[in-house]
C-alpha cells in the first residue's frame, strides 16, 4: 500500500473506538477496510485510496483495561472535503473488531491547511515585528548620524585624545582614555581631553593651572587611585564619578549627563579623607562646559575646623550671617551697620520671618546633595555633611543647633537629629514620632 506523502495531506480524521474484549492493531485495520469495502462505491474503496496514494496510512494507538480494548484511529487524506466527511461518516459503521463487538465515534476532521495558515499568519506577524523594530525613527536617523560626526570630531593636544573644543574652552573635562573621549563626543561635548594612561601628564597640569578642570573618572578602584593622583600633582576643581562598577566609555547619554551633574567642588578637600568623601558625597553642576548650578552660592575659604567623620567644614567669604533686630552693632573692616540677636531655637514661632528665609535658602541650596547643613544658636552655619554622617558628626561639633536636610524626616533621621539639635528642617515631613525637637517641612517656611 502506499504512503501518502505529508506534503499533500489535506485532512486528517480522527477517530475513537472501544471494544468488548482484547484486539489488536491488524483487527482494527481489518475492520475498517473488511466493513466499508462497496458501502461508498469503487471510486471511495479504501483500499483503492490507498494504492493511488490518495488516503495515508492508518494509524492505531490501542490502550486495555479490565480485559477491554479503547483507542484511537488516525487517518489522513488528499481528497476534497465532501469525499473525507464520506469516509469518516462510514468509520461509524463499524460494529465489530476482530471477535469483539465494538463502537467507532468520529471525534473530528481537521483541514490541515488551516493549522498551516495560522502558522503562517502568527509566524508572519513575528517576522512583521523584527522587521519594524530594525527600523529607525527618522529622529533616530539624525542622532546616530551625528553620533556619528561627534565621534569623528576627535582631534590630538599635545599627544593626548581631546575634543575639538579644548583649546578655546576655559573649562574642560579629563576622563581616563580615548574610549571615553569618544563617547563625551557622541553626546555633544566637546571640551574633553584624555589622560592615556595612569600617570597624570604634565600636559594635564599644566591645563590644570589656566582652565576649570572637572574629571570624569570610572566607577572602579582604578578610578580611585587616578583621582589620588590628580589630586596631588594637578589644580583639580570638580570631580565627577561614573555609577560604581561603570566606566565611562560605556555610559549612556543621561547617565553621563547625571555624572556630570553631580560633580563634586574640590576646594578645601584634601588627603585620604578627602578622598573618600569625593568618592562618596555627591555635588550639583552641570554638563558641556561644566556651568555652576548655583552661581549664588559663596565659596569657602577659612578651614577652622575639620570633623573626624572625614568631611570638610567650610567657611563663607563673607562674615556669618546674623539676624536683624532693632539692636545695631559695629562690624570690623566694615561701615555698614549690622543688626544681630540671640534666637531661642526651642520656640521657632516666636522667632523673626528671617529665620525662616535662612532655612528655605539652605533647603533650596542643598538639592540633589542628600546633604545635611549644621547650624549654631545664632545661625551661623558650622558645616555640611553627608545624611549618612549626620549623626556621629553631631556627636563632634559644638553648640549645634539646627540641622537642615535634604530629604523628607523620617524616624530614622530625627533619631539621627536627636543630639542636642532643636530644630529639624527638611523637605516634607513623614514622621508621627513625638519629640521635642522643633520639626518643620518646606511648607512651614512658605
Amino acid at each position: 500500500m502506499a504512503k501518502l506523502a505529508q506534503t499533500s495531506v489535506k485532512y486528517l480524521i480522527k477517530a475513537k473506538f472501544k471494544a468488548s474484549g482484547y484486539v489488536e492493531r491488524p483487527d482494527v485495520i481489518g475492520a475498517i477496510f473488511g466493513q466499508t469495502e462497496g458501502l461508498l462505491g469503487p471510486d471511495l474503496d479504501l483500499r483503492e485510496l490507498q494504492r493511488t496514494g490518495r488516503m495515508g496510512r492508518i494509524e492505531v494507538d490501542i490502550t486495555y483495561d479490565k480485559g477491554k480494548s479503547e483507542g484511537t484511529i488516525t487517518i489522513p487524506t488528499s481528497l476534497d472535503v465532501a469525499e473525507t466527511v464520506l469516509i469518516a461518516a462510514a468509520l461509524e459503521t463499524i460494529e465489530r473488531i476482530g471477535p469483539c463487538n465494538a463502537n467507532i465515534k468520529v471525534v473530528y476532521v481537521e483541514d490541515l491547511r488551516t493549522v498551516k495558515r495560522k502558522y503562517i499568519v502568527d509566524r508572519a506577524k513575528e517576522l512583521l515585528q523584527q522587521v519594524l523594530a530594525q527600523l529607525p525613527e527618522p529622529s533616530q536617523i539624525t542622532e546616530d548620524l551625528m553620533q556619528s560626526v561627534r565621534a569623528n570630531e576627535i582631534t590630538e593636544y599635545r599627544g593626548l585624545p581631546a575634543g575639538p573644543a579644548v583649546v578655546e574652552s576655559d573649562k574642560i573635562i579629563v576622563v581616563e582614555g580615548r574610549a571615553d573621549v569618544i563617547n563625551l563626543l557622541k553626546h555633544g561635548i566637546r571640551n574633553v581631553i584624555a589622560l592615556e594612561g595612569t600617570s597624570v601628564p604634565q600636559t594635564i597640569i599644566d591645563l590644570s593651572k589656566e582652565k576649570e578642570v572637572t574629571v570624569l573618572l570610572d566607577g572602579d578602584r582604578g578610578g580611585d587611585l587616578i583621582l589620588k593622583e590628580l589630586l596631588q600633582k594637578a589644580d583639580i576643581d570638580y570631580v565627577a564619578r561614573a555609577p560604581r562598577g561603570k566606566e565611562v566609555e560605556e555610559l549612556t547619554r543621561k547617565e553621563l549627563y547625571k555624572c556630570l551633574r553631580e560633580a563634586v567642588p574640590v576646594e578645601g578637600i584634601g588627603g585620604q579623607q578627602g578622598t573618600q568623601y569625593l568618592s562618596e558625597v555627591k555635588g550639583s553642576f552641570t554638563a558641556d562646559g561644566i556651568d555652576k548650578k548655583r552661581e549664588n552660592t559663596q565659596k569657602f575659604n577659612e578651614k577652622e575646623q575639620t570633623l573626624s567623620v572625614g568631611v570638610r567644614e567650610e567657611r563663607k567669604h563673607t562674615k556669618p550671617k546674623h539676624i536683624r533686630t532693632g539692636e545695631k552693632k559695629e562690624e570690623d573692616q566694615s561701615s555698614m551697620e549690622k543688626k544681630n540677636i540671640s534666637i531661642r531655637m526651642e520656640k521657632i514661632e516666636e522667632t523673626h520671618p528671617e529665620i525662616k528665609d535662612i532655612f528655605k535658602r539652605e533647603l533650596e541650596d542643598l538639592v540633589g546633595t542628600r546633604a545635611a547643613s549644621i547650624f549654631n544658636e545664632k545661625l551661623e552655619f558650622i558645616g555640611r555633611v553627608p545624611l549618612k554622617e549626620l549623626e556621629k558628626a553631631l556627636t563632634q561639633v559644638e553648640n549645634a543647633r539646627a540641622v537642615v536636610v535634604d530629604a523628607d524626616i523620617t524616624d530614622e533621621i530625627l533619631r539621627a537629629a536627636s543630639k542636642g539639635i532643636s530644630i529639624l528642617v527638611g523637605r516634607e515631613v513623614k514622621t508621627k514620632r513625638k519629640s521635642s525637637i522643633t520639626v518643620l517641612g518646606q511648607n512651614d517656611l512658605e
